[in-house]
């Protein structure tokens, strides 16, 4: 969804002649994982911005609906085009899908060529010294960060060559990607899809909050992370546009290269990078753990705490700010995801599957290679997991990362004039605190769903019934 850093593209135009720029709607063909409502809304603008600056360009985008092995055959047929472009996708479905495509164009003698315009590093390039795929974060990062020595995005091409006959296209309305019924009002304000919208938020982390990233990430009622994870899976910003930005920053800054390349933000674009390997080369991962002992795990299955859940009604604070959020914004504070996944997968002891859908769903940067990597590093079934007997403490983790209840009172308005000492566990305050505060416990907000201590035992039980087997099963903990 942008021209600079654009492999395919340059690469057509390149080549010479005229270059129609196509995007084929088939959200059938990513199943079991098409796009959630959130991504269509977002897919709907990125798709408006995106034909907006090719026409700035001169040239046009042509909208059509798929299958795509027969969209783009009939285009080709259309237009006489002898070259079909594109950039790689790395979802085990739709990677099947350009494979066949692939071959059945080039048995069609077209010239066809993917490339890879989305990672620093493609998946079957990294790989541990007995030739196999990582599992682990850090040799994994270290591996990819001798490969990165002078990494350049691609400009944006000068102009592009228009045919003498435009091929019909759909009007965008047609593909019904935004909703019926106006519940984007929270997203659209606080989003700007499209290649702008990524660079103001680039230029405002580098300006404002890089340099205390690795402290302020962890407080939700900071704008101290990117916000450019749903412009990075839409493919309005790269991440070379990203690593050359802050390399750009830093030497502005007088920054050392074996600083800035140290910096938690320049990890987190590892993390990125480390989520499509795993799903890359494990892509049974979005429905199964990669952890298979977890296949056993006795997940509960229980429909009124996972609606508690969704809703934000849990009873604890943190939590039910989060899935507030969540559910406005289309975004979670990524320390928040956190919590209120280990809510879910500890204390309510409910499949990550369920969380995995549900913030499929209803994020803005649902991406399929990082949200089954941070479900089951959360479950702890995953690779470089967090251990399952290391359990999030809703009521601590809201009092040590939203000590002044910022973030809480923002989400849970109900709670706002509980003092700070009670506003993370309100069941605890004492009756006059809760009587000068308005608020009645189960009329205003909710009493915890769950006893937090209780509920970690059970999972922890749990965990050790599916680990008796393995010698030496691992001390307990806590979070």
């Amino acid at each position: 969804m942008r021209l600079g850093d654009n492999p395919a593209l340059r690469a057509a135009v390149q080549r010479g002649g005229a270059v129609i720029p196509v995007f084929i709607y088939a959200p059938e063909e990513e199943a079991p994982w098409p796009p959630g409502a959130a991504s269509r809304w977002w897919l709907h603008h990125s798709l408006r911005a995106l034909a907006a600056d090719l026409r700035q360009a001169g040239s046009q985008l042509v909208l059509r609906r798929g299958p795509s092995p027969t969209t783009l055959r009939s285009l080709v047929e259309e237009t006489g085009a002898t070259a079909v472009f594109w950039n790689r996708r790395y979802e085990p479905a739709l990677s099947s899908r350009d494979a066949v495509i692939k071959k059945e164009l080039l048995a069609g003698g077209l010239e066809v060529e993917s490339f890879n315009g989305a990672l620093l590093n493609e998946p079957w390039t990294v790989q541990n010294q007995s030739g196999k795929p990582f599992q682990v974060f850090t040799p994994f990062w270290r591996n990819c960060l001798t490969k990165l020595m002078a990494v350049e995005p691609l400009p944006a091409p000068r102009g592009i060559v228009a045919p003498n006959r435009w091929p019909k296209s759909l009007p965008l309305e047609a593909f019904e990607l935004e909703p019926k019924l106006n519940w984007a009002k929270g997203i659209q304000a606080g989003w700007q899809p499209g290649v702008a919208g990524a660079q103001a938020q680039l230029a405002r982390f580098l300006t404002d909050a890089v340099m205390n990233y690795s402290e302020d990430r962890n407080l939700p009622a900071e704008t101290g992370t990117s916000r450019l994870s749903p412009h990075l899976h839409f493919g309005e910003i790269t991440p070379r546009q990203i690593w050359r930005a802050v390399r750009r920053y830093a030497a502005a800054n007088h920054i050392s290269e074996a600083t800035w390349r140290s910096w938690q933000f320049v990890t987190e674009l590892g993390w990125r990078e480390f989520s499509h390997h795993l799903l890359y080369h494990f892509p049974q991962t979005p429905e199964e753990p990669l952890r298979s002992v977890f296949k056993h795990f006795p997940w509960h299955r229980d429909v009124a705490f996972l609606k508690a859940w969704q809703k934000g009604q849990t009873g604890y604070p943190i939590v039910d700010a989060g899935m507030r959020e969540l559910w406005a914004t289309g975004w979670m504070h990524n320390r928040v995801r956190m919590i209120a996944a280990s809510f879910l997968v500890k204390d309510l002891r409910i499949s990550w599957t369920e969380g995995a859908r549900w913030f499929w769903d209803t994020l803005v940067d649902a991406d399929l290679a990082q949200n089954t990597l941070g479900w089951q590093w959360t479950a702890g079934c995953g690779a470089d997991a967090a251990p399952y007997f290391r359990v999030f403490n809703p009521i601590s983790q809201g009092e040590k990362f939203d000590a002044r209840g910022l973030y809480v009172r923002h989400w849970c308005p109900e709670l706002a004039r509980l003092p700070d000492q009670w506003l993370h566990k309100p069941w605890q305050a004492p009756p006059e605190i809760l009587d000068h505060a308005g608020l009645r416990l189960g009329r205003d907000y909710p009493t915890p769903i769950v006893s937090h201590a209780i509920a970690r035992e059970v999972a922890l039980e749990a965990f050790a019934k599916i680990t008796r087997h393995r010698k030496g099963a691992p001390a307990r903990g806590k979070y």
